[in-house]
């Protein structure tokens, strides 16, 4: 290929954002068949296989499905397919994710029957656990039961979103009848009946449809089936003229719940052939689409094995990952952080870090006298947060706490709308985000009145303030009192509290905008740095890459040279190993223990490393659509120990899928040495303390990466 009759907006070169996401959630449920994972851990991939795929057709096909409907002919910007091509496309995929998803299945099944677990109906059982069942469902099911018939003067009964519902023929005197029963959501999925050395499980479906008789006395049952659907999430918020966004939104969370249905899920295996007459009468009441249509060989909803994963471990099933105490230096029981943090920067690599420093950083304000005040953002918090505590805390204690609570942050709105009250009553300023943004970033600062005046205190990180998904996701952070840098993140939150155009920072890259163009920027120089000494090196992680103009400018440096390595866990839209195109462009997505949840951009620049941490993912909604900030890593031997374990993901060959040319994803299997980075960290995290300036490490990270990767 002639470089010089290059046409780089082709849509050979790039994939479609919807079914590069099938993609990532296909490698998540391989996750299912990988014997590294205990057992019950397998069952788990497959279970948040299925709570990603719920999500996606509630926000990503809802929304095709709405432009379709109204007759929105723009293509993606990557593909150049309309809304239709990309509903064909993904129908074709998902049919097979999902296939794969329930083969999977089945074989945990054989490999938990090996165990003495055994899922059966209630068909397969003998007489005497038949009598156990009944009992069970009628104690514990039948009284929570209402059935609704459908007739003239009984229509078709509202169907909830996500919620089970069977569907039964019923016959009396010759003619036939037609009900729904919905299973209320409250109610345990999954019933075990145990034996001497053997445990059963027994879904409720099947429990209810064996025992329906009870529900219709005098009539014949003849057939039924469960059957689910999925509704339309992705509703537009309207904030326009909106006086009061908390009323708007909470306006918004009923309207939610009755959206229009995007995916109807039926448990064939129980059904009679005939069924497509029946599975014709609910599409017709809900007005879906053939091809909106699931008929499964397994239970619908497989997120029931979260619960069945908590039961078997209740009943000693020690199937699972062997549990870590995240790292907490002792020196943060003997030393202020604040302390610590005049001294030098703290850096945390969250769950390997535990999260309690950085509670500690706003509880220990909050007890300071010399608090003058604290400003956070909020975007996910736990429903039990100690943060919100602490803020409750300091408000009440005269400290002026000022929280921007992103009440838009999609499926946890009214969990904050719950915050945005609580926190409002005890004094705290509440701030509600931006029109027409979504305030993602990650920051908190604290103003102390000390000695010498006043002082600045910042924390920014890659992920929320929440300390449950601290011990399940990666996430980096940073506890700063550079005067520079914690000016920026004060004039960051006066521009978000008040009214200012957005200032100019001495560090901070702050979105709408200035991210995208600070990274092109960047990327420019590193182009520039290559052509000058040749030694041009980019190394990305993220969770998704889908951003044009950004995908632009990584094929730009890739066709002058320049070195790139992306680890990027979900979404790319970008094709490494093009020749003339992207063949110095390689892609990684690492699936594990931990969900990969760390944004860090390095640029080499001959030596001069930038290094940046940020909230945001290389996407368009994040460059144009969100506040987010990038924050640089000034310290050297922060910046390389960041990059060292950059370099430790991209040795992975245990858990690393490797993106080819050809637009699929190979696992990557080791030749010599096997190299897993998440297990690496949780033993360098045992081994290793952080590097603060007071403390002497046994060996630097950087020396004890190369270990790993070159002499074990």
């Amino acid at each position: 290929m002639v470089k010089d009759t290059l046409n780089i907006e082709d849509p050979m070169y790039y994939q479609n954002r919807e079914l590069s996401w099938l993609d990532f959630n296909a490698r998540v449920v391989e996750e299912a068949n990988d014997p590294d994972n205990p057992l019950l851990e397998q069952l788990r991939y497959l279970a948040i296989g299925s709570s990603n795929l719920d999500e996606f057709y509630k926000v990503r096909v809802a929304g095709l499905q709405d432009q379709l409907k109204m007759g929105v002919i723009e293509p993606d910007t990557k593909k150049q397919w309309p809304a239709k091509k990309q509903l064909q496309e993904i129908n074709k995929k998902n049919r097979k994710n999902v296939q794969r998803q329930y083969e999977l299945f089945e074989h945990k099944k054989v490999q938990l029957s090996e165990a003495g677990v055994f899922f059966k109906s209630v068909k397969e059982l003998n007489e005497q656990d038949t009598t156990k069942a009944r009992l069970l469902f009628e104690k514990d099911i039948l009284p929570a039961i209402t059935p609704y018939g459908i007739d003239a003067y009984r229509p078709f009964h509202q169907l909830s979103d996500g919620l089970l519902h069977l569907f039964v023929k019923l016959e009396k005197n010759g003619a036939p009848y037609v009900a729904i029963v919905p299973i209320p959501e409250r109610l345990d999925r999954v019933h075990p009946i145990y034996t001497k050395e053997q445990t059963y499980l027994l879904m409720i479906e099947d429990l209810l449809g064996s025992f329906l008789s009870e529900l219709f006395k005098g009539y014949q049952i003849t057939y039924s089936f469960t059957f689910r659907i999925t509704r339309n999430a992705d509703l537009e918020l309207q904030e326009e003229d909106a006086e009061d966004l908390l009323s708007v939104i909470e306006d918004y969370l009923e309207k939610r719940k009755n959206g229009m249905a995007v995916r109807l899920e039926i448990d064939q295996r129980d059904a009679p052939v005939n069924v497509q007459n029946d599975v014709d009468f609910i599409k017709k009441a809900l007005s879906i689409k053939r091809y909106d249509v699931y008929l499964l060989d397994g239970p619908i909803d497989l997120t029931f094995l979260n619960d069945t994963i908590s039961l078997l471990e209740r009943n000693g099933l020690n199937e699972t990952y062997q549990p870590f105490t995240p790292y907490l230096p002792a020196i943060y029981d003997k030393q202020s952080i604040y302390a610590l943090a005049r001294q030098k920067d703290l850096f945390f690599h969250h769950p390997y870090d535990s999260f309690e420093p950085i509670i500690q950083f706003v509880k220990e304000a909050t007890d300071d006298p010399q608090t003058v005040s604290i400003k956070q953002t909020l975007y996910r918090v736990s429903k039990d947060s100690p943060l919100i505590e602490a803020l409750k805390q300091a408000a009440k204690a005269g400290i002026q706490v000022t929280v921007l609570l992103e009440l838009k942050a999609r499926f946890d709105e009214a969990n904050n709308v719950h915050w945005a009250k609580e926190l409002e009553e005890a004094g705290v300023h509440i701030l509600y985000g931006m029109k027409g943004l979504k305030i993602h970033s990650k920051a908190t600062l604290i103003v102390k009145k000390e000695k010498d005046g006043f002082r600045r205190y910042v924390h920014m990180g890659t992920g929320n303030y929440n300390e449950q998904t601290a011990k399940l996701y990666t996430d980096m952070g940073l506890i700063t009192s550079n005067n520079e840098m914690t000016q920026d993140v004060f004039n960051f939150f006066n521009y978000l509290s008040g009214y200012s155009d957005q200032p100019a920072y001495h560090y901070l890259h702050v979105s709408p905008f200035d991210i995208r163009d600070a990274f092109i920027e960047n990327i420019e120089k590193e182009i520039d740095m290559h052509k000058r000494f040749g030694n041009g090196h980019i190394i990305a992680k993220m969770n998704s890459l889908t951003d044009k103009k950004m995908l632009l400018k990584l094929y730009e440096a890739s066709q002058s040279g320049v070195k790139i390595d992306l680890i990027v866990r979900g979404i790319c839209c970008l094709i490494p190993g093009i020749p003339g195109v992207s063949e110095n462009i390689t892609v990684r997505s690492v699936i594990g223990r931990f969900l990969e949840h760390s944004r860090v951009y390095y640029f080499y620049h001959n030596g001069e490393e930038n290094l940046y941490l940020s909230s945001a993912d290389m996407m368009t909604r994040n460059m144009i659509k969100r506040v987010e900030i990038a924050f640089p890593i000034l310290d050297t031997s922060l910046k390389s120990h960041i990059l060292s374990i950059l370099r430790l993901y991209l040795y992975d060959n245990r858990k690393a899928w490797i993106l080819t040319s050809d637009g699929l994803y190979t696992k990557s299997f080791p030749e010599e040495k096997s190299i897993h980075a998440q297990n690496e960290l949780l033993e360098i995290n045992h081994t290793l303390s952080p590097p603060l300036s007071n403390q002497t490490p046994k060996q630097t990270w950087v020396d004890f990466i190369k270990n790993v990767v070159f002499n074990r």
